[in-house]
């Protein structure tokens, strides 16, 4: 890519001293590892909506679907103050085409999922939104968002970074000059990655782009856009992959030699029964694509989604 993947994020994971208690939230995964792939965009909701350093901290209380955003102690409340910059903010962050955001969990403004919502009788459940969150999800449906504490779990990040670097490719090569050649070759490139997540969703997209000359071409973006991000939703599976790694067998059964089928059927057979990790059998494929030069399958992203330097396949997906 020629540009880094624009990513918003919570501005304490960065190591910015923003938090109510003047501290921060540093991710040394964030900074040091995605960071050299990824350009940042901070954001701190409660010092950005006008909330001093340090603060009183605050909570959410009432109902889990439009919760009030009022102070721990003083019980004073701040909801109208956040809801109005909230509005604001997202509209700024058009103009800077994220393809991602990560939140910082738990936080009454940033949390995406499972946030602390007090009742009248100030006992917590966790069914929340943070209210910038959820500005932020509702503003931009499509968007992949994710926490700080979910990144942790080796198959959502992956799922996440998969997702940031597909609408990247995505708005970099297609959506930025519109054409039906350009949707097709991006469809043919991203087959099997697409595949990996859902057969459904591979059919339905193929099924798109068939007929796609009888559709106007923005509806015809928006409609396949919509169900990309859908499907890359969906998380990938033991199962799938391997349903995957069949199809990429079928493309050399001019070239293997008996030998060399063997020996990709027997690290098949190892993913399988979760004795090695997904890096093992697509190693194999990819020697084999240079080996025998397959045109096809060198086109294909989920060969290479995202960069080796993440490490992201050597956990086993099971």
């Amino acid at each position: 890519m020629e540009e880094k993947v624009k990513i918003g994020i919570s501005s304490c994971l960065l190591g910015c001293k923003l938090r109510w208690n003047a501290g921060h939230k540093l991710d040394r995964y964030l900074t040091d590892t995605l960071g050299q792939f990824v350009e940042y965009v901070p954001v701190c909701p409660e010092v950005e909506a006008g909330f001093g350093v340090p603060r009183e901290s605050f909570r959410l209380f009432g109902d889990p679907e439009n919760p009030r955003l009022i102070t721990f102690k003083s019980k004073t409340d701040h909801t109208a103050q956040m809801t109005r910059w909230a509005k604001k903010r997202v509209k700024e962050l058009e103009k800077e085409d994220l393809c991602g955001f990560i939140f910082k969990r738990d936080s009454p403004s940033s949390g995406m999922i499972r946030v602390k919502v007090y009742n009248e009788k100030g006992m917590p459940g966790r069914k929340g939104v943070g209210i910038f969150a959820r500005a932020f999800m509702g503003h931009f449906p499509l968007i992949p968002v994710e926490d700080d504490g979910r990144l942790y779990n080796p198959v959502i990040r992956e799922n996440f970074i998969e997702r940031i670097f597909t609408l990247k490719r995505w708005r970099d090569n297609v959506a930025k000059s519109p054409g039906m050649k350009k949707l097709v070759n991006f469809h043919t490139r991203n087959k099997l990655l697409i595949l990996s997540h859902s057969q459904k969703h591979s059919r339905l997209m193929g099924k798109l782009v068939a007929g796609g000359k009888k559709m106007k071409l923005k509806e015809l973006y928006t409609q396949y856009e919509i169900l990309l991000m859908e499907t890359l939703r969906l998380k990938t599976t033991l199962k799938k992959n391997s349903n995957v790694l069949q199809h990429l067998m079928g493309y050399f059964k001019k070239q293997l030699t008996a030998d060399e089928k063997k020996e990709l059927l027997e690290v098949f057979d190892q993913y399988r029964q979760k004795f090695a990790p997904l890096i093992v059998p697509l190693t194999l494929i990819n020697h084999y694509v240079r080996k025998y030069d397959q045109p096809y399958l060198k086109m294909q992203t989920y060969l290479n989604p995202h960069p080796v330097e993440l490490k992201l396949r050597t956990p086993a997906l099971f």
